[in-house]
C-alpha cells in the first residue's frame, strides 16, 4: 500500500510540475512610451516591463542575489533602465533624467525625460531592455509628437534580439 501511495505521490508531484512549467511565464514584452510634450519640446519615456525579469537580468548582469529588499535596488534599477535604454540624435547621445519608478501589479513602471529640447525626427532609439536575459525579449517603443514643420509624427518601433536600434524618420508621419 505505501509503495502505491509513494508511487501516486511521485506521479502527482510531477504532473505539477508539468503543469507548473507549462502555464509558467512564456510570453517577454515591454513597453515604453516616448511622447515629446508639446509645451516643453522635452521627450517623456514612460517604461513598463515585468518586475521579476529586469531582477533577474540584474542578477545576472552582477552576479548577486537581487530583489526588492536588495540595499541598492533602486540603484540597479536606475542603472538598468540608462544603460539599457538610449536616445541619440545627430550622433550624439541625448541626456535622459531619471525621474524614478513604481512596481505595480508585478510591473516596473519607469519614468525618464530629455533634459534638452529635440524633435523625433531622425531621432535613434536604442532599446535593449531584457533582450540579452531572454532571447524571446520584444520591446515596444510607441512614439508621440511632432516633427519641426509641425506634421503629426507617430507610430512604433519593435526591438528584439536582432534589432536593438531603429530610427524615427519622417517618413512614419501619419
Amino acid at each position: 500500500m505505501l509503495n502505491v501511495a509513494s508511487r501516486l505521490f511521485i506521479a502527482i508531484s510531477l504532473w505539477l510540475g508539468l503543469v507548473a512549467t507549462a502555464t509558467s511565464h512564456t510570453y517577454f514584452f515591454g513597453v515604453s512610451d516616448l511622447i515629446v510634450n508639446p509645451k516643453t519640446q522635452h521627450f517623456e519615456i514612460v517604461h513598463q516591463f515585468t518586475s521579476h525579469d529586469i531582477e533577474n537580468a540584474i542578477a545576472e548582469i552582477k552576479q548577486i542575489h537581487f530583489s526588492a529588499e536588495h540595499k541598492n535596488y533602486d540603484l540597479f534599477i536606475q542603472q538598468y533602465f540608462e544603460q539599457h535604454f538610449v536616445l541619440e540624435k545627430n550622433g550624439s547621445k541625448i541626456k535622459l533624467s531619471w525621474l524614478g519608478f513604481e512596481v505595480n501589479s508585478g510591473k516596473i513602471i519607469a519614468y525618464q525625460e530629455s533634459v534638452q529640447q529635440s524633435f523625433l525626427a531622425q531621432l535613434v532609439v536604442k532599446n535593449a531592455i531584457l533582450i540579452d536575459t531572454y532571447p524571446k525579449q520584444v520591446n515596444t517603443v510607441n512614439f508621440q509628437g511632432e516633427d519641426v514643420q509641425g506634421t503629426a509624427l507617430f507610430g512604433s518601433l519593435t526591438f528584439d534580439y536582432r534589432n536593438k536600434e531603429a530610427t524615427i524618420t519622417t517618413k512614419m508621419a501619419n
